[in-house]
């Protein structure tokens, strides 16, 4: 059943059941699926919450929606991970914004790292964040996600350290704590945290995080931790951690 995202909370449903689908999303119901009233689709409110709705009208620039009845399905991971990512070269964070938000990411914000080679004025910056975010909307209804994660604009450095002292835990993919054995810190970090906490996990780009950066973000509270045994690049590393935390927080706990 085909998935779409509106701009209502699920008070605002409840209140009134009969509302409009905007935007491309019209197109995509009466000129890509070709749907009829009388069909149904899955909506999902702006806060998270699924409801089986009936298309009560459709043509080329209109559909109107009845809601019918809340599912109650939750496919959110039960933590909010918050994946920063130094700017990497090419379409490397489109894939990381893809893939990332099928595995459950919460928020991504890509950032200027010492070693970024990629440079954004405004006028670019602006249109790729459009770009990033119609990515994470596409792949947020193919995944039957509740919600789509957030795409932040660009932070400089000094921007991602504000934030890594605005969330319950922030943790580093650091190269050098791989090549040093270190295995155990991000899996403790997981099992510490309970459910609803907000995680930050920063990646550096292409040639990794400096040691000044590094250090800043220690001095922010960050943990450092390598990710196994073998180097990851910039744009595998992100999608390893997600499926970690996915197993910690879905699959390891629903066996206890």
């Amino acid at each position: 059943m085909q998935r779409y995202f509106i701009e209502l909370t699920k008070q605002e449903m409840d209140e009134t059941p009969d509302f409009q689908i905007t935007g491309e999303d019209v197109h995509h119901i009466a000129n890509v699926m070709r749907m009829n009233a009388g069909d149904r689709i899955i909506c999902c409110s702006k806060d998270g919450h699924e409801a089986l709705c009936l298309l009560k009208e459709v043509s080329k620039d209109h559909i109107s929606c009845s809601m019918a009845e809340w599912t109650g399905e939750n496919r959110e991971l039960p933590l909010k991970i918050r994946i920063a990512s130094g700017l990497p070269k090419g379409d490397k964070l489109e894939w990381i914004i893809q893939k990332g938000t099928e595995l459950g990411a919460s928020m991504f914000i890509p950032f200027q790292g010492a070693r970024s080679v990629v440079k954004l004025d405004d006028k670019k910056a602006k249109k790729k964040r459009e770009r990033w975010a119609k990515i994470a909307k596409e792949a947020a209804e193919q995944s039957y996600r509740n919600e789509i994660p957030e795409v932040k604009t660009v932070h400089s450095f000094r921007q991602l350290l504000e934030m890594a002292e605005n969330v319950d835990k922030c943790v580093v993919a650091y190269e050098e704590s791989s090549k040093q054995g270190e295995t155990g810190a991000f899996a403790a970090e997981l099992k510490s945290l309970p459910k609803g906490s907000s995680l930050l996990i920063v990646f550096g780009p292409e040639g990794g995080l400096t040691e000044s950066e590094v250090q800043q973000l220690s001095e922010k509270g960050a943990v450092l931790c390598g990710l196994g045994p073998r180097i990851l690049r910039t744009e595998t590393a992100p999608l390893y951690a997600l499926s970690a935390v996915s197993y910690h927080t879905e699959l390891l706990r629903g066996d206890q």
